[in-house]
C-alpha cells in the first residue's frame, strides 16, 4: 500500500491516548507501540461494522462507520470488499455496464482486456517463428551484426 492510499483511507499514525506511534497489525488494525490501545483505519471500521452487524449496503456502512462513499467504493474496486451474492446493488463493470461483485471488469471484459494487453507486451523468453522458414537460413544474417560492421 503506498502513502497516497494510506492517507485516503485514514490510517492512524499516532496514538490518540499516548501519543505514541501506532503499528499496523492486520486488516485495517493498528496498535500503539507504547500503551497496546487499537485504532481502526477506515478499512479496519467498514470490515469491524459488517463482522457486527452483517452484510450491509454501501451507504448504510458509509453512515453508520463515517467512512465516505468514495471509499467504500475503492475498497470494492480493488477486490478488498465484495458485495454479497444475491444482493439487490451492485457495482458496474467499467468497460461494459453489467453487474459485477467486486473488482473493476466482469471475467469477459478482463479476457478481451488481458488479449489485448498480450499482443502489446514484449517478452524476451518467447520467441518469434520465422515467417518463411526456407532451407538456406544460413544465407540470412543476423541486423544487429551488419549494423555493428557498418560502425567500424
Amino acid at each position: 500500500m503506498d502513502e497516497r492510499e494510506k492517507r485516503r483511507i485514514n490510517s492512524p499514525w499516532f496514538c490518540p491516548v499516548c501519543g505514541g506511534e501506532m503499528k499496523p497489525l492486520y486488516a485495517g488494525i493498528y496498535e500503539c507501540r507504547e500503551c497496546r490501545r487499537q485504532e481502526y483505519d477506515d478499512f479496519g471500521k467498514v470490515r469491524a461494522y459488517i463482522e457486527e452487524h452483517g452484510k450491509q449496503p454501501a451507504v448504510i456502512l458509509a453512515e453508520e462507520t463515517g467512512v465516505e462513499l468514495s471509499t467504500i467504493d475503492m475498497f470494492l474496486r480493488t477486490g478488498r470488499l465484495e458485495i454479497p451474492e444475491g444482493s439487490d446493488i451492485y457495482i458496474g463493470c467499467e468497460r461494459c455496464g453489467c453487474d459485477i461483485r467486486y473488482g473493476r471488469y466482469c471475467n469477459d471484459c478482463m479476457k478481451v482486456l488481458t488479449g489485448d494487453i498480450k499482443k502489446a507486451v514484449f517478452n524476451e523468453v518467447v520467441g518469434e517463428k520465422p515467417k518463411k522458414p526456407g532451407k538456406n537460413n544460413g544465407d540470412q544474417k543476423m541486423r544487429f551484426l551488419d549494423l555493428y560492421r557498418k560502425k567500424k
